[in-house]
């Protein structure tokens, strides 16, 4: 096994990508023989202090899911980023332009949560019910931290229908988040799937982390949402706000801090939680396995984010992570 360790921004060389993959319908997943010749890359632990001053790494002991004893970087940041602007998320006017809204996600496409999105929220889900502004056109937005926590809630009835709701920045205050990935992806014969509900708990719960320290989270809860009349969009970068978990990911869309590849391929935006590289999306490559990953001789093997449009980042890990 090759591993190798790239210092700060070093220039990847250029040279042809060789692709190997075990199955023609992405329903399998490429194994990585540790025995064999293969490119293993450590977790550059840089990459998060350039993208966000306020995150810390330190090295720890670790065992992983698979029993292995190792070396993990331990990343504590705070919940919130500084690379790039948080929000907005809800217009204040169904005549207001796209800059003044976030973005939503269904059906595997982005759409813009401007006024015009909001005043024809009826015949987009062709349902009468949605009717989230007064007689003026303003939109009823939440907007204090009390109406931000209660709307979140999945029973919240009647109290808030028709709201869009967001949280701000100003409502999180000493929060922050720690996560634990192995400093040297350790691969595994099977790869462990995360629960594909909100709500479950089965297999890894981290998906991944951006170069920024912000959690890649789960898909969010689009249907709990939807089925209490509300609107929670996710901003330009694909992040919204709850006051336990801080600003977070729902989706890559290019926005967050992200290292460059020299030979074309997608920029890397972040970590897994098996400290496989996590890597932009790109439409025409076609040979990805079931977690949305592949081998290459540059970076080894390592995923591809998913499309913005469908609440999710990869489906499973190939290497072995730190449990709980």
């Amino acid at each position: 096994m090759k591993i190798i360790s790239f210092p700060p921004f070093a220039l990847l060389l250029t040279i042809p990508l060789f692709l190997f993959t075990a199955c023609e319908d992405g329903d399998d997943i490429t194994p990585v023989d540790p025995d064999e010749d293969t490119t293993v890359v450590d977790v550059e632990p840089t990459y998060f202090a350039a993208a966000n001053a306020n995150t810390t790494i330190t090295t720890i002991a670790c065992t992983l899911s698979d029993g292995t004893e190792t070396q993990c970087y331990q990343i504590v940041a705070s919940s919130l980023v500084t690379d790039h602007e948080m929000g907005p998320w809800c217009p204040d006017n169904i005549a207001d332009d796209a800059s003044a809204g976030g973005i939503w996600l269904e059906g595997g496409e982005v759409y813009d949560v401007d006024g015009a999105f909001v005043e024809n929220m009826a015949d987009f889900y062709n349902d009468d019910t949605w009717l989230m502004y007064d007689a003026n056109g303003d939109i009823y937005v939440t907007d204090t931290e009390e109406d931000c926590i209660n709307a979140a809630n999945p029973n919240v009835g009647d109290a808030y229908r028709n709201f869009c709701v967001e949280c701000l920045p100003s409502y999180i205050t000493d929060l922050s988040r720690t996560f634990i990935i192995p400093i040297t992806p350790v691969p595994q014969t099977e790869a462990a799937f995360f629960a594909m509900n909100p709500g479950q708990i089965t297999g890894p719960g981290l998906r991944g982390v951006a170069l920024n320290g912000v959690e890649f989270s789960a898909a969010a809860p689009v249907n709990n949402i939807l089925g209490a009349y509300t609107l929670a969009p996710f901003d330009d970068a694909g992040g919204h706000i709850n006051v336990n978990q801080g600003y977070h990911y729902h989706a890559a869309t290019g926005v967050s801090f992200s290292v460059a590849q020299t030979d074309g391929h997608p920029a890397l935006i972040g970590y897994a939680a098996d400290g496989y590289g996590i890597y932009g999306y790109d439409e025409n490559i076609t040979d990805l396995d079931a977690c949305l990953g592949h081998y290459d001789d540059i970076r080894g093997y390592h995923y591809h984010v998913d499309k913005a449009g469908a609440n999710n980042f990869i489906n499973c890990l190939q290497g072995a992570y730190v449990e709980g």
